[in-house]
């Protein structure tokens, strides 16, 4: 699917927008579900790895026949976010002059986003969502979508997330975009047509301080301790456990997802506010007529309860609920049984 989306810097960006579907739109386009993909996921949130998705559905415990988002009475859209690498137009794109976009590729907001996703929804005959649905930069998306959309959304789940970002998440995010930046394949974001590949080393580096920020200190300590890697000594070089699994995900991460994308989906999870040119968080609150539930992590360092609270009050007759788990911010990919709890309770 693809359009022309104007953007908050001004200018416009012609756009093509993936998907996936399950389940069956009904005649009167009233059971439509959008769910909103966290920072590296995609449109593929169900299902087994197959070609063009090397991972498996990561809402699969969540969507499908008789599971909580039941695709046998609900018909589920998930699009992969504008500015992404799985078949949504970001960084790595083709420019119309044939070329990767590369450091052309203009900063996207979250606003800009669900504007695309808004395109998306008038292609598919659907003029109100019975609910969306996400968590993290998902649940960013869901809660711009009941704001700047409210007579098009029918209900609201958001998922550890919040209304604005907060300096404690730039901070975090601060040296992830320096590690991507300062990485010598990078080339100042035009490394897609250069050989020797791309900054795949600062990527790693990227994720290995966010994966340490979605996971709690608690599940480290009892999952890993100060145990060492089999066969490895730290005192002779070697790791320790805890290391060797954050360079498992670095890998794995660097597999599967571009460096300019996630260099421009955490720019714009940091521009993150609802408030902006809106008189405020509370005003822009004030706006959704959505049926809302707004749920956070107990064990979350990186969006905490707080956040997911201060949601829920700005919201008239939302309610806030807790996800317990020692998981930490991914909690809400993994929770699935809590999770699905919710969205009964939303869906009524």
């Amino acid at each position: 699917m693809g359009g022309v989306q104007a953007l908050e810097t001004g200018g416009t960006l012609p756009f093509t927008l993936a998907y996936e579907t399950w389940g069956k739109l009904d005649p009167s386009a009233s059971n439509a579900i959008l769910v909103e993909h966290a920072l590296t996921g995609d449109s593929h949130a169900v299902g087994p790895a197959e070609e063009g998705h090397v991972s498996p559905g990561w809402w699969d415990g969540l969507i499908g026949p008789g599971k909580a988002i039941d695709t046998d009475a609900f018909f589920v859209v998930v699009p992969n976010v504008l500015g992404g690498c799985q078949g949504s137009t970001g960084p790595s794109s083709r420019h119309p002059d044939g070329k990767a976009w590369g450091s052309r590729f203009p900063a996207v907001t979250v606003r800009d986003q669900v504007g695309a996703e808004v395109v998306l929804a008038d292609a598919l005959g659907i003029g109100r969502w019975a609910a969306v649905v996400g968590g993290s930069m998902g649940g960013m998306r869901a809660l711009e979508w009941a704001v700047s959309e409210p007579d098009r959304v029918a209900a609201l789940l958001v998922l550890a997330s919040t209304a604005q970002a907060s300096a404690d998440q730039i901070a975090w995010a601060a040296p992830q975009l320096h590690a991507i930046r300062a990485d010598p394949g990078w080339h100042g974001g035009d490394y897609y047509d250069v050989p020797g590949g791309g900054p795949d080393a600062g990527l790693g580096i990227a994720r290995r301080i966010a994966h340490a920020t979605y996971r709690s200190e608690a599940e480290l300590a009892q999952r890993f301790g100060r145990r060492h890697q089999d066969g490895e000594d730290p005192l002779r070089g070697g790791r320790f456990a805890v290391e060797s699994y954050l360079d498992h995900h670095a890998g794995k991460l660097s597999r599967r997802f571009d460096a300019g994308s996630y260099v421009v989906l955490t720019e714009s999870m940091n521009t993150h506010d609802v408030g902006r040119g809106r008189g405020g968080v509370a005003n822009a609150l004030g706006r959704i007529t959505a049926r809302t539930v707004a749920a956070g992590v107990d064990s979350d360092r990186l969006y905490p309860l707080y956040q997911s609270q201060a949601i829920a009050d700005g919201i008239d007759g939302a309610e806030f609920a807790v996800i317990g788990s020692p998981y930490g911010h991914d909690s809400f990919l993994i929770e699935t049984e809590q999770i699905a709890r919710l969205v009964k309770l939303l869906l009524g």
